[in-house]
């Protein structure tokens, strides 16, 4: 039995270190084949017809939205259970953000909640859906609202790599798709990086100069941009990296079934839904507690050597930097579910023992805390 399961484990290997070693004795650190090479097996890994490579996942969503053209002005819908980085790039830009709530089920955006706040709204311009933990957003009843109201529509699946719905990649679903590369991600690079997906090839020309400097293919300055380069050696890792992730997604969803299994009927927690038409790639395997309960259930399972995560504490709104710059927001089952989700670890390594530390803790966990039953987040909802 290990001592210890870490939250996390990130992958590095030999040919890893040794595609960085080339790019360094090659001379050329940006701008050259590496990155065009990790741009286009990810674009074919998405089914979309251009990838650009930037210097992290908040630059794939602040460029993502300005070449759409978001600004002052604009409203755009976005999750009230979301990261930071899905809010602060539509605050950056001017635009204002509209908070909308979850599905309790699918921890993502709720399209009926969507549909309301459209319909109340005097102009609305885009919408961010988060594929929050790995689960694609429901994305046809999304796309139809979209569609109906002229919003553009920008996919964070910072979270969600080659995550599927019906079969198609996220991020070949919306006007943009945008990607994260920071190292606990499902898929890295060798620091930190992000990548813009899009079938549109005018704002893919867009965001390669925004990346530059705002210059274009000519050499020109054609825009005010800034630098949020992905440099050769971040893109040779990713390019790697990219290779092994169908494996790596595999593992992460043979260890969510062994949880699945072993915890779905487990008092002291409520496993994660799934949805029949998607592919969920882990990136976190929340679990609700109780309320209160939250704190005493990481101290416990600490004690057991178990790593454990929040992903989020709070929604988005209610973080002071965004708090001060936007209208109260009310999204009960996001608060909810923030009051109450703990992530356990995960990650495509996860062996058959740590997996028995993890799930023997969280039932001894139920046992002393005496058969609590705990339902997931928001009304109306039936195990």
């Amino acid at each position: 039995m290990p001592e210890s399961v870490p939250f996390t484990d990130i992958a590095m290997d030999d040919a890893m270190v040794e595609r960085v070693e080339s790019v360094l004795r090659s001379g050329r650190h940006v701008k050259g084949d590496e990155c065009e090479t990790f741009e286009a097996n990810f674009a074919a890994a998405c089914e979309t017809d251009h990838a650009v490579g930037v210097s992290n996942g908040t630059a794939a969503l602040l460029l993502g939205m300005q070449a759409l053209g978001i600004g002052p002005g604009d409203t755009v819908f976005v999750p009230g259970h979301t990261y930071f980085a899905t809010v602060s790039p539509v605050l950056e830009l001017g635009a204002t953000p509209r908070f909308v709530d979850i599905d309790p089920d699918r921890y993502t955006m709720d399209p009926d909640a969507l549909r309301a706040a459209v319909e109340a709204s005097d102009d609305p311009t885009a919408v961010a859906v988060t594929h929050m933990h790995g689960q694609p957003a429901a994305m046809d009843e999304i796309l139809d609202i979209a569609d109906g109201n002229d919003l553009l529509v920008i996919e964070d699946a910072a979270q969600a790599h080659l995550a599927t719905l019906d079969g198609d990649p996220v991020g070949g679903l919306g006007d943009v798709g945008c990607f994260s590369f920071y190292p606990t991600k499902n898929m890295t690079v060798g620091g930190d990086g992000g990548m813009v997906t899009t079938d549109d090839e005018a704002v893919a020309r867009q965001l390669r100069a925004l990346r530059n400097h705002g210059r274009d293919e000519t050499g020109e300055h054609v825009a005010l941009g800034l630098n949020y380069r992905l440099d050769e050696t971040n893109a040779a890792v990713g390019d790697e990296q990219l290779a092994r992730l169908p494996e790596w997604i595999e593992g992460r969803r043979r260890a969510a079934s062994q949880y699945d299994r072993r915890l779905g009927d487990c008092p002291a927690v409520a496993t994660p839904a799934t949805v029949e038409d998607a592919t969920h790639v882990y990136h976190h395997y929340p679990v609700q507690v109780s309320t209160g309960e939250r704190k005493a259930f990481r101290a416990f399972l600490d004690e057991r050597g178990v790593a454990t995560g929040i992903h989020y504490d709070r929604p988005v709104q209610e973080q002071p930097a965004v708090r001060e710059r936007v209208e109260p927001a009310e999204t009960p089952v996001a608060a909810a579910y923030c009051a109450r989700t703990v992530s356990l670890p995960m990650h495509p390594r996860l062996t058959d023992a740590e997996i028995e530390t993890v799930c023997a803790a969280v039932e001894a966990f139920a046992d002393e805390s005496g058969q609590v039953e705990t339902q997931r987040s928001g009304p109306g909802h039936s195990e």
